[in-house]
């Protein structure tokens, strides 16, 4: 759950109050240990939703740099370049299921 959280600060464009929320959801979902609360828990679970999500706007809002603003674009290229080389590296040098 926790790699979801997506870096939000320093982006141009600035990250939008849906991109907060859902990194807020997020961190809700691996601080409580479930993607979907019961109904006895829902109102707790949306309320620490609710102020993590303001928390983190005013956090991401608040901060500043003196690095370039980041590119959406080129970030994602880099994630996909690196789960590339992950992927393409972690089956090497072995073989497959039922060949001896």
């Amino acid at each position: 759950m926790c790699r979801n959280i997506a870096t939000l600060a320093n982006f141009e464009p600035p990250a939008t109050d849906d991109e907060i929320r859902a990194s807020a959801l997020q961190f809700v979902r691996k601080l409580s240990g479930t993607t979907k609360p019961s109904r006895a828990n829902e109102g707790v679970f949306n309320q620490a939703v609710d102020q993590v999500t303001e928390a983190a706007r005013r956090l991401v809002r608040s901060l500043t740099t003196s690095a370039p603003s980041r590119s959406r674009e080129e970030e994602a290229r880099k994630a996909r370049e690196r789960s590339r080389l992950r992927f393409s590296l972690s089956g090497r040098g072995r073989e497959p299921l039922g060949r001896t």
